[in-house]
């Protein structure tokens, strides 16, 4: 992975392997020049990630991920459709360079998509929090009965 600043955020670049399954690469896509998702931007980016494909095995595929190229061949200026025959035509084995804007490691981390925000577990914070209640209550009690 190797990571630049561009238009105000912070990306990184990783190339991705996975192996076609009988029910393909296991991911949407949106984008291309005749369906922007972002507007001024005809970019690909993955939109959805099938449970038990192939990129949701192999775990590295995220959605929000923009395709940079198929199997060395870059996905600039291509239309939608043309982007899906190109994914359907790459074969059994596929390499997919991908870039993914990274979180700011002190500011807030937004939604990832998945129905859940990217912050931590509530239950990482309430139970510490409880137990620090739990202890100054016992101690409070201990002093009060020495007296």
């Amino acid at each position: 992975m190797n990571g630049s600043v561009a238009g105000g955020g912070v990306f990184s670049e990783e190339v991705i392997s996975l192996t076609r399954r009988p029910s393909g690469l296991g991911f949407n896509i949106v984008g291309g020049t005749d369906q922007q998702y972002i507007s001024n931007d005809s970019s690909i980016y993955v939109s959805r990630i099938k449970k038990d494909g192939a990129a949701y095995l192999d775990g590295r595929l995220q959605e929000g991920d923009k395709i940079l190229a198929v199997n060395g061949r870059a996905l600039k200026d291509l239309r939608h459709k043309d982007a899906v025959e190109l994914f359907r035509n790459a074969g059994y084995d596929v390499s997919l360079k991908i870039q993914r804007r990274l979180q700011p490691q002190n500011g807030p981390v937004g939604h990832r998509g998945d129905g859940e925000s990217g912050g931590l577990p509530l239950a990482t914070i309430l139970v510490p929090g409880l137990a620090l209640v739990a202890a100054a209550i016992w101690i409070v009690l201990r002093y009060r009965q020495r007296m």
